[in-house]
């Protein structure tokens, strides 16, 4: 399978916006609060922008929320990666931020 790539000039970086990155470290923020969660990670690559999360420094991320953008004219769109399975595809963050409700919760007692 070949892959085309694109041309170095028409690659750009592509950047969490303030609102978005808001709400991403809103939730962020409630789960290192309940101790779920410590350490997190933000990659800029050309056409990607990406959070990743982590349970403890040194292991590999629990989640990778990542914001694509294939074309400067589209829309971007943002998916939700645990390890390497795509839990959720969402042209809004807030829907991607929203499936981590969904997903079990540690419980302590």
């Amino acid at each position: 399978m070949s892959r085309v790539s694109i041309p170095k000039k028409l690659r750009r970086q592509l950047y969490f916006s303030r609102p978005e990155l808001s709400q991403i470290l809103a939730a962020y923020s409630a789960r290192v609060a309940a101790g779920e969660w410590r350490d997190y990670a933000i990659d800029h690559l050309a056409g990607s922008a990406t959070f990743s999360i982590f349970r403890h420094t040194h292991e590999n991320p629990l989640f990778v929320i990542e914001k694509k953008q294939r074309h400067p004219k589209e829309a971007p769109q943002f998916i939700l990666r645990d390890r390497n399975k795509v839990l959720c595809r969402s042209s809004a963050v807030g829907d991607v931020i929203g499936h981590f409700n969904k997903l079990p919760r540690l419980v302590t007692g």
